[in-house]
């Protein structure tokens, strides 16, 4: 998804996540295989530090590039699908802006917005878009974020599309880009994102809320076993249903509801998780989903194990250690925090 700003190419590139609290940064090179060898990564929390003392620290770290990419986290965007507007293409989207009206919670006078086609007309024509939203204000933060690295901002990009890079990336090396797949990645300790591709194109997408205390808790063992059945969540008032179609809804749109710590918390996690597959089939029955593949840190495969059982289905870690070199060391925290920052790297 390109926003107004158009990437060069380039040897170099620096890839950034800023929220005004906490920035996180990716510094790579491409080699001539096509790869990347990340150089330095990390996290810089602002703390105690006045605005101007934390832009004065990130400034000594001596980031350097031709140009910036900036991913912004799910909380600083929204991501809607509507009917495509019949217009022509460079008044898509003015045609989107005003769609979207009644769907934002802000006067679309104060956001930017891109628009992207949902799939791949490869498949099947969906006369859907994806709209991204943001405030006006972030934009010119981020503008002015990277005049002072002296670095300027050339992409911005979103968690979902750099997720959709990633999966795409583990499917092409695998033999299934024409084959659907399905990445579940736990974003922080109460969201999730759940993307499915099929030739390196974004078709579907949705927000998981998760209930306090579902990322520590044991996601095998006992807090599953002790749950009660699925049948006791079979009606979920604060669901929104899944886009169908000519249903004109949220992409994104979350259960809403507040799962609890334990098995209730698992167990409404799985069905949420189900509600979305099962769309998939009934809307995209002609692509068949080859399987999905989880991130959750270093509890990656341990979800993916219990996943597997309560679905089903082939849940397998989302490894893509191997094809960044020098992404190594660092905390837990800081790596899942600069972990979607490597897929904006594979733009094209």
């Amino acid at each position: 998804m390109r926003w107004p700003w158009t990437s060069s190419a380039k040897k170099d590139s620096l890839v950034v996540s800023w929220t005004g609290a906490t920035f996180s940064y990716v510094q790579a090179s491409r080699g001539a295989d096509g790869g990347h060898q990340v150089s330095r990564f990390g996290v810089e929390h602002r703390g105690t530090d006045s605005p101007a003392e934390f832009l004065h620290r990130i400034q000594a770290l001596g980031l350097g590039s031709a140009g910036l990419q900036v991913v912004l986290r799910p909380e600083q965007y929204q991501l809607l699908q509507i009917e495509a507007p019949q217009v022509p293409p460079d008044e898509i989207r003015s045609a989107a802006r005003w769609k979207i009206r009644d769907l934002v919670n802000t006067h679309v006078d104060d956001l930017t917005l891109d628009v992207m086609r949902v799939g791949d007309d490869r498949v099947r024509a969906t006369g859907q878009l994806f709209v991204v939203v943001t405030l006006n204000t972030l934009v010119r933060e981020l503008l002015e974020l990277g005049e002072s690295l002296q670095c300027p901002v050339q992409v911005i990009d979103v968690h979902d599309t750099a997720q959709r890079n990633l999966q795409s990336l583990l499917a092409r090396n695998e033999g299934m880009l024409e084959r659907a797949t399905a990445a579940l990645v736990i974003v922080s300790s109460d969201l999730a994102i759940l993307t499915i591709c099929a030739h390196e194109e974004l078709f579907y997408s949705r927000r998981i809320e998760l209930g306090h205390g579902f990322v520590e808790s044991r996601w095998l063992g006992s807090a599953v076993a002790d749950a009660p059945g699925a049948d006791a969540f079979s009606a979920v008032p604060e669901y929104v249903p899944e886009y169908v179609p000519g249903g004109g809804s949220y992409a994104t749109s979350g259960s809403g509801a507040s799962a609890s710590a334990g098995g209730e918390g698992a167990q409404r996690f799985v069905l949420e998780v189900q509600r979305s597959l099962d769309v998939w089939e009934r809307t995209w029955s002609t692509v068949p989903l080859e399987g999905v593949k989880v991130f959750a840190g270093e509890r990656s495969q341990e979800l993916a194990q219990w996943l597997g059982q309560e679905l089903g289905l082939q849940v397998a870690a989302m490894d893509i250690d191997p094809y960044f070199p020098g992404f190594v060391g660092g905390s837990e925290a800081e790596r899942s925090l600069c972990w979607p920052l490597l897929g904006a790297l594979l733009r094209s």
